[in-house]
């Protein structure tokens, strides 16, 4: 039996990707800051809920602890736990924007992948796949028609991005990929200026909004690697994306 952990999965992506792999037959603990939501999420999709604040070191530490208990390793943890922050532009945003969303998407990805490392290597094949977005691609940005106009969050993903190549070289047995799930309809979202397009409002000039079920796809196959597939990647479901 697979055993699974995702960060994150009360709702959205994260909550698709917890169900997908349940159905697949995965042991599912679906990570939730809230324990109440949490349980009530994964009862409605056959998982098993567990407290986890990627930003708390002594919640983090209990997650382990309890996996430990009752698993004896992890084989896969997808690193979904992330905010969107205030969506200013480089003039706009402050330092104190750049802290709150490094602290989840970044010092908190981070946090749970070191806490969890020791059962990860007590799987035969450990993957982990750190949910990424396309704004992380400094190639993308660095692009005179880039359409992002964004600080922290973009800042965010680029780090984890590199979080990602750091521990695929670190360990080689494991497989370490990051993923885009592309725009995606779901409530994650942050303080939008006022002129901003709605989701709608985008899908109605034609650019790609993906459901809830298209953007957790990449994520679910990535989870389901075995020991001879890809690492250290940068992925969407079109395919690879520069760094």
């Amino acid at each position: 039996m697979t055993t699974t952990l995702v960060t994150g999965a009360t709702r959205g992506v994260g909550r698709e990707v917890a169900r997908r792999l349940a159905a697949a037959g995965h042991t599912v603990y679906l990570g939730a800051r809230n324990l109440e939501s949490g349980t009530e999420v994964a009862a409605e999709i056959g998982a098993t809920p567990i407290q986890l604040d990627a930003t708390d070191a002594a919640s983090i530490a209990e997650a382990v602890a309890r996996i430990r208990s009752e698993a004896g390793a992890l084989d896969v943890l997808v690193n979904n736990a992330g905010i969107a922050g205030a969506q200013r532009p480089p003039g706009e945003a402050t330092i104190d924007d750049l802290r709150l969303v490094f602290d989840t998407n970044v010092f908190g990805a981070a946090a749970v992948l070191d806490a969890f490392t020791p059962l990860l290597e007590a799987s035969e094949t450990p993957v982990v796949v750190n949910v990424s977005s396309a704004v992380g691609s400094l190639t993308l940005n660095a692009s005179p028609d880039t359409r992002w106009s964004m600080l922290a969050y973009p800042m965010s993903k680029a780090a984890l991005n590199m979080l990602t190549i750091q521990y695929a070289q670190a360990h080689p047995r494991w497989r370490v990929n990051s993923a885009t799930p592309g725009l995606t309809a779901t409530e994650f979202t942050g303080p939008r200026p006022a002129d901003a397009p709605s989701i709608d409002e985008l899908r109605a000039s034609g650019m790609q909004i993906n459901t809830v079920e298209q953007g957790a796809e990449i994520i679910v196959q990535l989870a389901q690697l075995g020991p001879d597939g890809q690492t250290g990647t940068f992925v969407g479901n079109e395919g690879p994306l520069p760094w």
